[in-house]
């Protein structure tokens, strides 16, 4: 399996900025919506937390602008699951237009499961653990993004 499709929209009017590009804020909305639905595919969803009263708290995230969205736009998130371990996920998102290869913006996330009683760090479900198992099997091929790991600064 290649990266996952996560999440698809179209660019709306009012994501869009006085240059006639998506703000770059709504890049990161686009991503958050994302996250949630890998959540969805990981058994994380508001059933589950309601259930559990565990969820995912976002630790980090870097994000690279790589090409022009503007309105309109049909876009689609491919999301790579790049690591975890007992408690942390660890997540490439990138953007794309639909059925294009080409990245318009790529987003790496540290992710952290809770226990919201704490709030507290807790180690995944056994079902979880069992679906992240299944992503890292079928993406075991798939090369390390390269816009994953880096800093910012200047030379």
């Amino acid at each position: 399996m290649p990266s996952l499709t996560t999440y698809s929209t179209p660019i709306r009017e009012e994501w869009v900025d006085y240059n006639g590009h998506l703000r770059d804020a709504f890049y990161l909305l686009i991503f958050s919506y994302a996250t949630d639905a890998l959540m969805d595919r990981l058994g994380l969803d508001s059933q589950n937390r309601e259930a559990s009263g565990h969820s995912l708290f976002t630790l980090e995230v870097h994000l690279n602008y790589l090409h022009e969205v503007k309105l309109g736009a049909q876009v689609e998130v491919r999301t790579q699951l790049i690591g975890h371990d007992k408690k942390r996920l660890h997540v490439y998102h990138s953007l794309h237009l639909v059925g294009d290869e080409r990245a318009l913006a790529g987003n790496e996330q540290m992710l952290l499961h809770v226990d919201l009683a704490g709030p507290r760090s807790a180690p995944f479900g056994e079902h979880t653990l069992t679906l992240l198992q299944a992503i890292e099997r079928e993406q075991r091929d798939l090369p390390t993004p390269a816009y994953v790991g880096r800093t910012i600064a200047l030379p």
